[in-house]
C-alpha cells in the first residue's frame, strides 16, 4: 500500500539518516516504525485491560512461598 505523509524536515533528515545507516529504504524504515508504535500502543491497552481487572484485588502471596518463608526464617538462627 502507498500512502503519502508530510513530516518536518528534521524528523524527515533523521530518518533519512537512520535508514541510510541501516542500509534500508526509507519506507522500510518508517514501517518498522510504525510497527513498533502498534505493538507498544496496543500492549499497553492490553496491560490497561488487565490492570482494570485485577487492580482492585487485593495482592496474596502465594501460600506456598508463605509456608517455606516461614520454615526458612525458623531454621535461621539470629
Amino acid at each position: 500500500m502507498k500512502t503519502a505523509i508530510s513530516l518536518p524536515d528534521a524528523l524527515y533528515e533523521r530518518a533519512e539518516n537512520v535508514a541510510g545507516g541501516l542500509g534500508i529504504a526509507r519506507s522500510h524504515l518508517y514501517a518498522r516504525a510504525i510497527e513498533e508504535f502498534l505493538d507498544r500502543y496496543e500492549g499497553k491497552r492490553v496491560t490497561a485491560a488487565l490492570d482494570a481487572l485485577y487492580g482492585n484485588e487485593p495482592e496474596r502471596p502465594d501460600p506456598w512461598v508463605e509456608n517455606a518463608a516461614a520454615s526458612a526464617l525458623l531454621r535461621v538462627e539470629w
